[in-house]
């Protein structure tokens, strides 16, 4: 021991008095909370940077608040393509609606986007004396074949009606694209904008 005599010393010495770093505060406190009023409570704690989180001020958002732009058909819940093409097949003008909804709505909302147009082909469903007239005031020749239930038969050119089969190759192809067809994506802005996306490429990009 006398050669370790200098390696030992008091345990006393080691010892250093415990500071407290904040305030006393019951452990209630940080106890985690639940409920309205514990969410409340928390944000008005020193603890909680009201800064941090969430845009919307730390409230969850809220489901169902946008159109998802489905609607239910014969075939299931499905969405609806309204799509304005050139004399070439290329979409000019899209527009995205709920599967149940009629053609004259989105005939109705693309109605602005034909004031250059000379002609406009379009299948029966199209068939509407209101738009047949609003087309004929904007200087556009319709060329929708009447719908059978008509009492009056109304001529339209057959030779260009052939023409229409250009907007179907251009749903075709827009449909190749497996994230289309099958829609992925849940959000109707998400599904749209894949949409423009697909066009974009397929008719602009491989040129």
């Amino acid at each position: 021991m006398e050669g370790c005599s200098k390696g030992v010393w008091a345990v006393e010495d080691a010892l250093q008095p415990v500071c407290a770093l904040e305030p006393g505060r019951d452990l209630q406190q940080d106890l985690p909370r639940v409920g309205a009023a514990a969410w409340a409570q928390r944000r008005l704690d020193d603890r909680c940077d009201s800064s941090e989180g969430p845009s919307h001020g730390g409230q969850p958002a809220q489901k169902g608040a946008g159109s998802r732009c489905i609607g239910r058909t014969k075939g299931g819940l499905n969405s609806k393509l309204h799509a304005v093409c050139d004399d070439v097949g290329k979409p000019v003008h899209l527009l995205l609606t709920a599967g149940h909804t009629s053609d004259y709505t989105g005939a109705r909302c693309l109605l602005p986007s034909l004031s250059n147009a000379k002609y406009l082909i379009a299948d029966r469903g199209y068939d509407a004396d209101w738009f047949i007239a609003a087309l004929r005031k904007q200087g556009v020749t319709p060329c929708i074949p009447p719908r059978k239930n008509r009492t009056t038969r109304r001529r339209y050119n057959k030779t260009l009606y052939k023409q229409r089969h250009k907007i179907e190759i251009m749903f075709g192809r827009i449909k190749d694209w497996r994230r289309i067809a099958m829609r992925y994506d849940r959000c109707a802005h998400t599904f749209f904008s894949a949409i423009c996306l697909a066009a974009t490429v397929i008719f602009y990009l491989k040129e």
